[in-house]
C-alpha cells in the first residue's frame, strides 16, 4: 500500500467518523429528553394548579417584593 493510499483511506475514515458522529447526535437528540419524564402525578398537581385562581396579583416590582417578602 503506497504512503497516497494510506492518506486517503485515512481522510476518507476520518470524514466517515465525523458523519456517523453527527448522524448519532440527530438521532438520540429527536429520543433523548434531556430534561427527563415528568412524574404523571406530577403533571395533574401542576394542571390543577394552573386552573384555579391565583393567590397573588403583581402588577409592578414594588408589589412584587411586598407580596414575597
Amino acid at each position: 500500500m503506497s504512503t497516497q493510499t494510506a492518506e486517503k483511506i485515512y481522510k476518507e475514515v476520518k470524514a466517515l467518523r465525523q458523519e456517523t458522529k453527527t448522524l448519532k447526535e440527530l438521532v438520540f437528540l429527536v429520543l433523548k429528553d434531556r430534561e427527563g419524564e415528568y412524574k404523571d402525578s406530577f403533571v395533574k398537581k401542576i394542571l390543577k394548579k394552573s386552573r384555579s385562581k391565583p393567590q397573588f396579583i403583581f402588577t409592578n416590582k414594588k408589589d412584587f417584593l411586598n407580596q414575597i417578602s
